[in-house]
């Protein structure tokens, strides 16, 4: 691409990765790690950090060798062929965001429920349909409000967390940090895996690698930068937590751990201000996940790979698809608690992950990868899914069911509608409609 035409530089770059990473994930998930990895919930940041690090350098060398808004999708295809796997991936990918999107709205009704005292569970039910009813509603009228609004929502974001960790760091408690209150070293690896979900966002970046300049240099440097930033910061608040507050009321009030975070600090006025920027920042991860997946959805409707009505617009924004995205993301959010909802996300992008990595590990001499870095990705991120896996089908076999059904669908929709219907079946056009 003609480098007069990118128009991202290096900040613009890490700021992308940041603000994916750094979306609602972080207010959704924290008290889950903490329930497991009790006093080493740090280090179970740390350890999925390290799988994320990992998978960060596959993808800057996969987004550095093939430059396309495509990102994930293109990588798998550029590696195994444009076939039923990456068909698949394409669909699971777009399932996974749903779940995301289920998870950002059960922890907006989280936080809001800090505000109504004694409010029934249906009120739950009411406040995450209306976190996603919404933002689907803003998705359909003024598309453009996402974008706009996004940049704002990161900084708020951003300067609210580095304030809960310069003010609680001299109320810390090393000793409810110390090895003695540590979980089992399983449930330490088992914490960060569920909470893998608040890492996922530096993919972002590769979808926006058309449009980074000096992207040979750039592009490594933006998900080295991000995801080691994000590593640091969420590695910090997990201390901050565990370090500030008692182990029972933590365990009391997980689904809004960083609100009860900032109490001892900033007393009611810091509980109050983490429960408004937590609505906030989850209430701009779905609006900007509808947007970014309604038009994912309309991409793959474009290649064929999901019902033409997907592949329409109207004054360029993806009706249907934000309507079904929108749809399906509300089923999810009030049929699956948040730990349920954590744990399917986080397997879906870990299984994507992997693919990812492998990916790269095949194509290494094409992309000038290092191999034993890429093997030891793949490894990490399989592994980290098997360790995944093997805890919640021991503890909550439900989720296993809910996450073998999404991989069932995308394979079982992928070859009967692309065979039998598409006719494309390992040999698709892409375009046609």
């Amino acid at each position: 691409m003609d480098q007069k035409k990118r128009t991202v530089g290096l900040l613009g770059a890490i700021s992308i990765g940041i603000g994916g990473m750094v979306g609602g994930g972080i207010f959704a998930v924290l008290g889950e790690a903490v329930s497991l990895a009790r006093g080493a919930t740090a280090v179970a940041f740390l350890f999925a950090g390290i799988v994320a690090l990992l998978t960060a350098y596959s993808y800057s060398k996969l987004s550095v060798a093939y430059q396309n808004r495509g990102g994930t999708v293109v990588f798998v295809d550029n590696a195994f062929g444009h076939n039923l796997l990456s068909g698949s991936l394409n669909l699971l990918l777009w399932l996974s965001y749903l779940v995301t999107i289920a998870l950002y709205a059960v922890a907006f009704a989280s936080y809001a429920g800090t505000f109504f005292h004694g409010m029934p569970r249906w009120g739950k039910h009411v406040l995450s349909t209306a976190a996603i009813l919404l933002p689907a509603v803003i998705n359909m009228l003024r598309a453009s409000f996402v974008s706009r609004s996004e940049t704002a929502v990161v900084i708020i974001k951003l300067a609210l967390l580095i304030l809960v960790i310069v003010a609680g760091a001299s109320f810390v408690d090393t000793a409810r940090l110390s090895p003695a209150q540590w979980g089992s070293s399983f449930s330490i690896i088992v914490a960060g895996m569920i909470i893998f979900v608040a890492y996922e966002g530096f993919e972002l970046i590769a979808n926006a690698s058309e449009d980074i300049r000096n992207p040979r240099s750039n592009l490594p440097r933006a998900f080295f930068g991000s995801t080691i930033a994000v590593v640091v910061l969420y590695a910090l608040i997990s201390v901050i937590t565990v370090g500030t507050v008692p182990g029972g009321q933590l365990l009391a009030s997980k689904d809004y751990a960083l609100a009860v975070a900032a109490k001892p600090s900033l007393g009611q006025a810091g509980f109050t201000m983490v429960s408004i920027t937590a609505m906030l920042a989850t209430f701009s991860a779905i609006n900007a996940t509808i947007y970014g997946n309604a038009r994912l959805g309309y991409i793959i409707a474009k290649e064929g790979e999901l019902p033409a009505l997907l592949d329409e617009e109207r004054h360029d924004i993806p009706v249907a698809g934000v309507v079904l995205t929108s749809l399906l993301s509300m089923l999810i959010a009030n049929l699956i608690d948040l730990a349920g909802i954590a744990i399917i996300g986080s397997a879906g992008f870990l299984l994507i992950f992997s693919l990812v990595n492998i990916s790269a590990y095949r194509l290494r001499r094409e992309i000038g990868g290092n191999g034993a870095v890429l093997l030891a990705a793949s490894v990490a991120s399989i592994a980290a899914l098997a360790a995944l896996l093997i805890h919640t089908y021991a503890d909550n076999p439900r989720e296993i069911s809910v996450f073998l059904s999404f991989i069932g669908i995308s394979v079982l929709f992928e070859t009967v509608y692309g065979r039998f219907y598409r006719g494309h079946f390992f040999h698709r056009r892409y375009g046609d409609s």
